[in-house]
């Protein structure tokens, strides 16, 4: 996509730290981290989001996570790492181009909890949730 930021920083005409490339993925540093070693795995084609991206590309994408992540650990050593991928702007997508965040997370890094925000919800509820989403 011609006007996609993401787009331009893989094609190279727009600068990025990267740290891993391959023929189907493109990994560089947040310019904006959360903390120190926030990167970003995106895919080289353009899909806005993980239900546009073939399910190979994304299975790939996140092989290439654990790779990064598991790099981050051994030399920064953070308390946790947060990986996450934002679908539409409601769930905090700002850039329309398929993403996982990696972010390390340590005593000064500032983080979002959950746990206040969690609903709960009765069997009955619970089982007809179940019964929608159950896979065949």
């Amino acid at each position: 996509m011609e006007d996609c930021i993401f787009c331009k920083i893989i094609k190279g005409e727009i600068p990025s730290y990267k740290v891993y490339e391959d023929d189907k993925v493109f990994a560089f540093l947040d310019i904006n981290p959360l903390s120190e070693g926030h990167t970003l795995v995106l895919s080289k084609e353009h899909y806005a989001n993980v239900f546009d991206v073939p399910e190979d590309i994304y299975a790939h994408m996140n092989r290439v996570v654990k790779r990064i992540a598991d790099k981050i650990q051994e030399e920064y050593k953070p308390e946790g790492i947060l990986i996450n991928q934002n679908n539409g702007r409601r769930a905090g997508q700002e850039i329309d181009h398929v993403h996982i965040h990696i972010k390390p997370i340590y005593e000064d890094t500032k983080i979002f909890s959950e746990r206040n925000h969690r609903k709960r919800f009765d069997d009955e509820k619970m089982k007809k949730i179940q019964k929608e989403l159950t896979l065949d």
